[in-house]
């Protein structure tokens, strides 16, 4: 079962050596392709034609020019200068992914999906979303490439997000509403895993580094243009790498994607920000690395939520982006091995970093960045002023603007 969530890890997953391994899609530990036989072709199938195509200097080529033509990058790194002074203590850099096409970064790896779906001869694509930026995103590479697209969302985020479902279908996407369980993120997976398997033609566009392997690498790869831009942009600004690297971590792509070219470089300091929500407590949060533990989840092995029963839990977060039960398995490696730190921050706070960020410097961040940022708001004023802090600004807050007019109502 994808959703099986209650076994403890085999003796075969204890003893999985450290470190990550791209071509087994294993980090430690985590990841695998936990899938059922009735889908373990299709994914080998995609791992195969990845691994054939990733490196072709065609395939690149296609990629690099939609990246830059279509995406428009390469995507400034902005020096929050009135923030660093209204906070104190560090310089504050922002990677603006609010500026790519469509408001956000989940276009650099539905672009690479999609021209990887033409490559092994497919005509129809469908995905999960839930603040629906990766739905957009992946409605709009359809519409480039040709390919027939269905979105499946979760009633609860149709509703607040109700604006980019109207954007997924003037792109030509159907968008279907997901009513079962929670009705949202979790449960648009779930529906999206369920069409999957009733028609393995189909190409699953996955929009975090979750999932069955090669998921979890191939998405990490595509979003790494995030974060070889930024470590060349702030070397030629600073002279030097960053202190700090801040994203926030739903499923965790966006993170991923700034983290992985700064893997090597040990005095850069990687802190992953969970939503923290309302509380501690089960169904408050959807802070899977802090309150979670190892278990399986559509098709990976990974830090995940789950209630007494062994059962995947309830979730909340102010931000649809982030409210999901699981983590890529690299971001569990990373919090087992060290490498990387993961905190929280809750609603409110995130509120209130999104309002200052508005405030003082003319930027309106998604509620998902807008947990990074209230981290840096948190973590700034303790340290010295020749620290650099550089923050993932996943997206912009467009999307929210009906979700905190009517919170202020």
């Amino acid at each position: 079962m994808l959703n099986e969530t209650s076994r403890p890890a085999t003796e075969t997953e204890k003893a999985t050596p450290a470190g990550p391994a791209a071509f087994s899609g294993h980090f430690g530990r985590f990841g695998g392709s936990h899938v059922p036989p009735e889908l373990a072709a299709t994914v080998a199938a995609i791992a195969a034609a990845y691994e054939r195509y990733k490196d072709e200097a065609g395939f690149r080529a296609e990629f690099d020019c939609y990246l830059t033509h279509w995406v428009g990058r390469e995507t400034p790194l902005f020096h929050a200068a009135n923030l660093s002074r209204e906070l104190g203590g560090a310089k504050i850099y922002l990677k603006r992914e609010d500026l790519n096409h469509l408001g956000a970064h989940k276009v650099n790896n539905t672009i690479g999906q999609a021209l990887l779906a033409k490559r092994m001869g497919k005509t129809r694509i469908i995905a999960e979303t839930g603040a629906g930026q990766h739905g957009v995103a992946t409605a709009a590479a359809a519409a480039l490439l040709g390919l027939e697209c269905t979105v499946y969302m979760g009633a609860l985020d149709v509703d607040r997000q109700r604006l980019n479902v109207e954007r997924m279908r003037m792109l030509g996407s159907a968008v279907v509403s997901v009513t079962s369980g929670g009705a949202g993120l979790k449960e648009a997976v779930d529906e999206a895993l369920r069409v999957w398997m009733a028609d393995p033609d189909i190409f699953y566009v996955i929009g975090s580094v979750v999932g069955p392997h090669p998921y979890p690498v191939m998405v990490r790869d595509f979003q790494s243009v995030i974060g070889r831009e930024a470590r060349r942009q702030i070397l030629a600004a600073e002279g030097r790498l960053p202190d700090y690297c801040l994203a926030c971590v739903g499923g965790g792509s966006n993170a991923m994607g700034l983290f992985h070219p700064f893997m090597e470089d040990s005095e850069v300091k990687l802190m992953g920000v969970e939503p923290g929500g309302r509380g501690a407590g089960l169904g408050e949060h959807a802070a899977s690395l802090t309150h979670g533990a190892p278990g399986l989840l559509h098709g990976s092995f990974s830090y995940l939520l789950r209630d007494a029963a062994g059962e995947v839990a309830p979730v909340h977060s102010i931000s649809a982006g982030l409210d999901y039960p699981g983590v890529g398995p690299e971001h569990s490696f990373l919090k087992e091995s060290g490498r990387a730190e993961y905190v929280t921050i809750s609603d409110a706070e995130a509120l209130a970093a999104f309002r200052l960020l508005c405030r003082s410097e003319g930027i309106i961040p998604a509620l998902e960045s807008s947990h990074a940022l209230a981290q840096a708001v948190k973590l700034s004023p303790g340290l010295p002023g020749d620290n650099i802090i550089l923050i993932g600004l996943s997206g912009r807050g467009d999307k929210d603007m009906a979700q905190i007019t009517a919170m202020q109502a």
